[in-house]
């Protein structure tokens, strides 16, 4: 029977934990192991640390990414990619030369009769609302367009620097901060009040985390990231299992 795979925020471009290539050649190496049973693959944001697309540039690099995805894009393996708050400037770009779409809001599945809510997480729940603002600004066309006006080997620059001194001012704790104080907790919450899904799968949060809501019978899966945890989400017909790509990773489990 063949499964859905899911994984996000490679934070491809940075070296963190590890290089970048050597992150990204694990990467294809899971992708590899992926593609033997799978009938779809999400990659749920931040794929890239940074990524802008020009009208006739993109930024350089994650040639073994990108042609592994086109690879299997060519198989008939479905690939589905979600924006980040570090890569939401794709334009169309892997949508044309892959064939892949690009999704920058939230989805709702149906795998194997249960219902899942997918999305990279940013901007959701109460709170962080400098984020939400400053997400505001980058995603306004106008700014967008003032952007792209910049030469790439000035904008490219600067967009890194900015990258970087946000990631480093705002580390996400390695430990779980309780129901009241997980955003992402707070908003599956609150949708379950008014909908029912059997899970929400996110990442941006940079910890793997399965959550369960046992009143609700409903989960919130968090597929950490590729930079601390290499984890991923499998789907098949039993449900949604978390695991880990070449490390021994402990899976944060809670319940409310």
């Amino acid at each position: 029977m063949q499964k859905i795979y899911l994984a996000s925020d490679f934070h491809l471009g940075v070296d963190a934990g590890s290089t970048s290539l050597e992150r990204e050649k694990s990467i294809v190496r899971w992708l590899d192991m992926a593609a033997a049973d799978a009938s779809d693959i999400f990659l749920v944001g931040d794929l890239f640390d940074f990524w802008f697309e020009y009208k006739y540039t993109v930024p350089k690099g994650f040639v073994r990414l990108l042609g592994k995805l086109a690879s299997l894009r060519d198989r008939g393996i479905n690939i589905e990619v979600f924006t980040g708050n570090h890569d939401m400037w794709m334009f169309g770009y892997l949508t044309h030369e892959l064939g892949i779409p690009v999704h920058k809001q939230p989805i709702m599945k149906t795998f194997f009769g249960k219902k899942y809510f997918i999305g990279h997480g940013d901007g959701l729940g109460p709170g962080d609302h400098g984020y939400k603002f400053i997400k505001k600004v980058f995603a306004n066309p106008i700014c967008q367009w003032l952007f792209a006006r910049l030469h790439p080997n000035f904008s490219f620059g600067l967009a890194n620097y900015w990258s970087a001194k946000s990631r480093n001012a705002n580390t996400d704790p390695d430990h779980f901060l309780g129901k009241d104080r997980e955003w992402l907790v707070q908003f599956c919450k609150e949708t379950l009040a008014t909908q029912h899904y059997d899970a929400f799968i996110f990442g941006h949060r940079h910890l793997p985390i399965d959550f369960y809501f046992t009143k609700e019978n409903s989960r919130y899966v968090n597929l950490g990231d590729w930079i601390r945890y290499n984890t991923f989400a499998v789907i098949n017909a039993d449900g949604i299992e978390l695991h880990s790509w070449e490390k021994d990773t402990k899976i944060f489990c809670n319940r409310s």
